[in-house]
């Protein structure tokens, strides 16, 4: 704990709070909740932010530590603390059982969760606001039976909170399809807790009042909303970027020097290919990806992750070799595994192929990159028309039947998007105006600075009530 700074307040008596954001162990959900509690930090005044994931996910973070569950590993005035959810040794989040893995990770969970609030407060540090994100929303229960406010870390866009917050509410029996769907159920967990809050419990949004102000209008009466992002360094200050360098990850970057491969390449020529950090892609779409990537003649860098290096028949993904690549001419790259931040900001990307997950559709927004998107689940189908219909900064591929882009689609986004065509360039522009727009929502005094410093007043208030 800092000289002079306690749980109730700082040197000169103000109020300084201890935040526990419990996080769900992928990669998509770490970050956002990473990226927020540097926020919390160098904006919302608290004295401590805590981050807990579950055991298998704090290993893979931090590979070096002990094995002892218990262990924290701090990082300044932020903190990481593993819960165990009953799989410690990790579970595929697309194995079968969802319904039964998501019950263990609720009783087991809370459990542990209820044990950390118990340590933190016996090591001085009491959490005055648990934030949770999506799937972990027993989290609030705990909280709530302690009498510690809780807030819902949204990381989906407003737009889908505000489509699910509709339908959970009186309009559920519209699509019966869904019924034996887990995700299903998980999400209306979700807002059934949101409901035993009382009225208008706290939801803290990844996005900003530019980008989807009609979407947070339209929940002003039923939910507390505070848009916080877009969550992404490269549109902080200087401190912030610098601190979010020395974030670990679930995925070790590959070793290769792709950095040093862009800084070879001509400005805005190179296709970044990345479907994310779960998708598995088939080995049909793997096959349209290369040739596409190939018959562009443009220059590409593609992220295969070694766990999707194989389709569901286990047969090996292609364009995943390097002997492949130097086939090609040398036009393209293959890495497991990138910072992709630094990647979209290399004045040589030009284009970004993307599984449209939100917090890619983010990054690509923040650093004025165009994408092409290919949209698999979840919000990625929104996520996409927002890009391409509302933001105008990229453009949906079409998929066949199979829900596979192909060759030719590929091809033809491509020169759409990086062409020097009407429309590439009008794109290009938005790109570059939305990307000011996002910068301007975290600036201080920017519609999202305010949101958080409002959120943190709340918090205080709340607490010393």
């Amino acid at each position: 704990m800092e000289d002079g700074v306690t749980e109730r307040g700082d040197s000169e008596g103000r109020f300084k709070p201890h935040f526990l954001i419990v996080m769900y162990p992928v990669q998509g959900h770490i970050n956002p909740a990473r990226r927020l509690a540097r926020r919390l930090i160098h904006v919302g005044g608290a004295a401590h932010v805590t981050l807990s994931t579950s055991v298998s996910g704090h290993r893979r973070m931090f590979p070096c530590s002990s094995s002892d569950d218990d262990e924290e590993v701090t990082d300044g005035p932020i903190s990481f603390i593993p819960f165990s959810d009953g799989n410690d040794e990790g579970t595929d989040p697309g194995a079968p059982d969802a319904r039964r893995r998501f019950a263990r990770t609720r009783s087991v969970g809370s459990q542990t969760l209820s044990s950390i609030l118990d340590r933190l407060a016996a090591r001085g540090r009491r959490v005055t606001c648990v934030l949770y994100t999506i799937l972990l929303h027993w989290a609030a229960d705990v909280a709530r039976q302690r009498g510690i406010p809780s807030a819902l870390c949204w990381i989906q866009p407003a737009t889908v909170l505000a489509a699910l917050h509709r339908f959970f509410h009186g309009h559920e029996g519209l699509v019966a399809a869904h019924a034996r769907d887990p995700m299903h159920a998980s999400f209306r967990e979700v807002f059934e807790t949101l409901d035993r809050e009382g009225p208008r419990p706290r939801v803290l949004v990844n996005t900003c009042e530019a980008s989807e102000g009609d979407a947070l209008g339209a929940l002003e009466a039923e939910l507390e909303l505070y848009a916080v992002g877009p969550l992404v360094p490269a549109l902080l200050p200087a401190q912030e970027v610098k601190d979010a360098r020395s974030e670990a990850d679930l995925f070790a970057p590959d070793e290769k020097g792709y950095m040093e491969w862009l800084d070879a390449q001509e400005a805005r020529s190179v296709v970044y290919v990345s479907f994310g950090s779960l998708v598995v892609m088939k080995k049909k779409q793997a096959e349209e990806m290369l040739m596409g990537l190939r018959e562009s003649g443009r220059p590409y860098l593609w992220v295969v992750r070694r766990d999707s290096r194989g389709s569901t028949d286990q047969e090996e993904c292609p364009g995943t070799e390097e002997e492949e690549d130097e086939e090609a001419g040398g036009a393209g790259m293959v890495v497991e595994w990138c910072d992709q931040l630094e990647v979209l900001a290399h004045r040589a990307v030009g284009c970004f192929v993307t599984h449209c997950g939100w917090n890619s559709v983010l990054e690509s927004l923040a650093c004025g990159v165009p994408a092409v998107g290919a949209p698999q689940w979840a919000d990625q189908g929104t996520n996409a028309r927002l890009m391409e219909e509302v933001w105008g900064t990229g453009l949906r591929g079409e998929m066949d039947e199979e829900g596979v882009l192909r060759c030719e689609e590929l091809m033809r986004c491509l020169e759409v998007v990086m062409g020097e065509g009407e429309r590439a360039r009008e794109m290009r522009t938005r790109a570059q105006a939305w990307r000011e727009r996002a910068r301007e929502a975290l600036a201080p005094g920017g519609s999202s600075d305010q949101s958080l410093r409002a959120f943190t007043a709340e918090v205080a208030r709340s607490c010393m009530r």
